[in-house]
């Protein structure tokens, strides 16, 4: 690569669409390739405390996964924090916060081949506090991959809408990439939109085929993610959940409707739903709609005859306070989000994305760092 560190920025069409798996799975391919490669995500929405400092989330991710020895400060330089946009609004904050991620790329750039950036959301996220992703992205002076995620009709309009945004900022639309793909049931969808997208001059840089380890996690996760009480571990932590599924009706109706390898979030004094589908495992039949286990909501234990059944069909088991609604939003949150605990998915992000894409073509459309 060219003396000087180069940029790319990745924006979304939406949320969870797959811009921390393209950026996890380009971070590795780029130093596979020898580029000492920076990452850095200028606003977090999400943060978490990292090493005594704010950070955003998926800044800490990229930090443990690759072992990046940039301070948090760099990492990710603002976070909005509950309640700061109407701080901003009331104009109780005066700091510029552009003033912090132009220190921060400058000193990224420092012996950098390379800088990733990565931004919080679709085009406009961020616009009532003056840092939407254009506006960042105008202000570093970085292209943009756009990333959406499956179908034809909608990842198209939703890309050409947030190109017209960053194009009304001045920032270059290097292109786009289009996440979970169904390939094997429609295999003519990458020509479809290449050619959609080719009618509104932004190039497919690559589609990356739906995995479904990439969209559910494992047993584990959840766990470590809910942090409730664990009735019974179950017979593999390891497991990979096939879908949730809320428990909400008469158990012979659940039994049809959950699918295979749920996670079945329900009242904890249901039951006669969870003695139905603990007898799926222990009537030794082959049932399709077998459950991997059991998110308990209500705060509601069941009676000690519930328990050593579902200990007996070695069911993953979990105890929650909140009503279902909440519990299933909060097991929702797990299922969209990477973690640096998920190994395996991020093992299978590395080798998608490094045989998905043209690594050689995103490159080609990255650009200088602006001299300050």
């Amino acid at each position: 690569m060219a003396d000087g560190a180069r940029q790319i920025f990745l924006a979304a069409t939406g949320q969870n669409r797959g811009k921390t798996t393209a950026s996890l799975g380009l971070f590795a391919a780029f130093t596979e390739r020898g580029l000492k490669t920076a990452f850095m995500k200028p606003v977090g929405q999400r943060w978490i405390m990292l090493n005594g400092a704010p950070a955003d989330e998926d800044a800490a991710l990229m930090r443990e996964v690759f072992d990046l020895p940039d301070p948090t400060h760099l990492l990710s330089p603002v976070q909005i924090p509950r309640g700061f946009t109407r701080r901003v609004i009331e104009g109780e904050v005066v700091e510029d916060f552009s003033a912090r991620i132009l220190d921060a790329q400058v000193e990224m750039a420092k012996g950098r081949d390379l800088i990733l950036l990565e931004g919080t959301g679709h085009a406009g996220v961020g616009a009532v506090i003056g840092l939407s992703n254009a506006d960042v992205a105008a202000l570093l002076g970085a292209p943009v991959i756009i990333v959406s995620e499956g179908g034809i009709g909608r990842p198209i309009d939703e890309i050409v809408l947030n190109a017209a945004l960053f194009a009304a900022r001045g920032v270059e639309v290097a292109g786009a990439i289009v996440n979970k793909v169904n390939l094997e049931m429609e295999p003519q969808l990458p020509r479809l939109l290449e050619k959609g997208l080719a009618r509104h001059k932004i190039p497919l840089l690559g589609v990356l085929p739906y995995r479904q380890i990439l969209s559910n996690p494992t047993l584990a996760i959840i766990e470590d993610g809910l942090q409730g009480e664990t009735i019974w571990p179950g017979r593999d932590m390891d497991a990979i959940i096939g879908r949730v599924s809320v428990a909400a009706m008469q158990p012979q109706h659940v039994m049809e409707r959950i699918g295979a390898d749920a996670l079945v979030v329900v009242p904890g004094d249901r039951e006669d739903v969870l003695e139905a589908l603990a007898q799926l495992w222990l009537s030794g039949e082959a049932h399709p709609n077998r459950p991997l286990g059991f998110v308990l909501s209500g705060g509601y234990r069941p009676s000690p005859r519930i328990i050593d059944l579902l200990r007996k069909a070695d069911l993953f088991t979990v105890l929650m306070e909140g009503d279902t609604y909440t519990v299933a939003s909060k097991v929702h949150d797990l299922l969209v989000k990477t973690h640096p605990e998920d190994v395996r998915k991020i093992d299978e992000i590395k080798s998608l994305v490094a045989s998905a894409l043209d690594i050689d073509r995103i490159l080609g459309v990255s650009r200088p760092v602006p001299s300050r």
